[in-house]
Parts: structure tokens; sequence; C-alpha cells
């Protein structure tokens, strides 16, 4: 028998479909003390990277290395959440698994995409559009970055109009522009943004990233785009993503 339900609109409260941007965990490894080095590593010197945002745990990557590897969840959950994400849903694992983030207070999640193209990252973290969008302004930084001070340009570009001295680090989720001697580290794309790019005037850093690709000061730079103005891109071959370090011709 059908049942009809009153058309009555409640006075307190109304539901609709909403939209919430994520930021995506690509699990790899049910390991969680190896999982917790590496997090340190990529954002121990950043500790307001995340600022609560939602967080998707996807163990589809899990599948292929350890299909039946059990999840201590709730350790998983305090782990991410230390690092001010807020941990919402879940998708890709296996029965077993899923019912173990059930269990722990997740929700399902299977019908959510992850951005693509995915980039290889240290942590694997993925971000939608959304995340990366970037407002009208960008971050215009007009003092030189001594080291140890850090700038993080949450959803924006970054122009830097003095020296990134080493020791200091600049972030941002677009593009980095710096009119002078780039000698710290810069990570542009920091949320899986792989079209920004790293421009200076004279690239001499210690380190440089596009969206989790990295090259260090230990691989030297070419001749011809050490000490003078480049820019730095990403590239996808065969091989999976590169840096790519181009001089700026006037």
């Amino acid at each position: 028998m059908s049942v009809a339900l009153a058309g009555r609109v409640p006075a307190t409260f109304e539901i609709k479909s909403a939209q919430l941007p994520l930021v995506a965990l690509l699990l790899k490894s049910a390991d969680l003390t190896e999982v917790a080095q590496e997090l340190q590593q990529r954002f121990g010197d950043t500790p307001d990277f995340f600022n609560h945002d939602p967080l998707l745990i996807d163990l589809s990557p899990l599948q292929a290395a350890a299909a039946d590897a059990e999840v201590d969840f709730p350790a998983l959950l305090a782990l991410l959440r230390s690092h001010r994400v807020a941990p919402l849903a879940v998708r890709g694992g296996s029965p077993a698994q899923m019912a173990a983030a059930l269990a722990a207070g997740l929700t399902f999640a299977t019908e959510a995409r992850l951005h693509q193209p995915e980039v290889a990252a240290t942590t694997a973290v993925e971000a939608p559009p959304e995340v990366v969008t970037l407002p009208s302004g960008a971050l215009v930084i007009d003092r030189p970055l001594r080291s140890g001070q850090q700038v993080y340009a949450r959803g924006r570009d970054v122009v830097l109009l003095a020296m990134v001295n080493a020791g200091a680090e600049v972030i941002a989720d677009g593009h980095i522009h710096v009119y002078a001697p780039l000698r710290g580290r810069a990570l542009a794309g920091a949320r899986g943004n792989v079209e920004a790019r790293i421009f200076s005037l004279c690239m001499e850093p210690e380190l440089i990233s596009i969206a989790g690709i990295y090259r260090t000061s230990e691989n030297g730079l070419p001749a011809e785009v050490r000490g003078k103005p480049t820019q730095v891109r990403l590239q996808s071959g065969p091989d999976g993503e590169k840096l790519i370090l181009e001089p700026i011709k006037a």
C-alpha cells in the first residue's frame, strides 16, 4: 500500500542538495607510521596549509598495493585531524575496509570524482577545481623574505617584488612571480593545480615544486637558467609529470 506524505513545508528547516569542495587523500599504504612521517615531512613546516578543510579518503590506490590491508581508521582520522583537515567520507575500499570506515564515523562517497589529471605527490593529496580556483587579486609582497619566513597565498597567485632569501619559503595555490632573486623554496600549485608556474628574474632556488613535483638544489640547475630570468612549468610525458625550466627572453 502506498502512503502519501503531507505536503506541509516545515517552518523550522529546509533540506536542499549542496556541493562541498573537498581535498582528497589518496591512501597508498595502511602503514600509518609511514603515512605520519610523510605528512610531517610534507606539511610539518606549514602547519596552516590546511584550514580545517573537509577531506575525502580515497582507498582506490590501496587496492592495487594491498587490497586486504586493515586500515586503523580511528588512528588515521586522528592523524589527519592533527594536520587541520576534517575527514568526512571514504570511497574505493574493499567491503571490509568500507565497513570499518563506516564504523569510524565516515560516510560513503562512491560517486565522488577527483580532479584530473592526478599528480603524484609525496602525500598524494588531490584537490578538485573548486579548491584551486583563483580570485582576481594576487597577494603582493614588497619586502624581502628572510630565512625562516614563510608566505602562503591561499587560493591565489603571489607576487614578490623583493628577494626570497635562502631558508625562506613561498607557497601559492596558483602562480609564483618573483621579480628578484629566488634563493629559497617556492611551491606553486600547492593544492594540485598542474597549470601553475613559477617565474623569477634570478632563478637560484633551494627547492621548486609545482603540484607536488619537486626539484631540489642537490640537482644543479642548467647553466642556461641558473641565476637568469626563468619560468618553471609541468610537462606530461610517458614517465609522468616533470618540471621544465625555460629561460625568459625579453
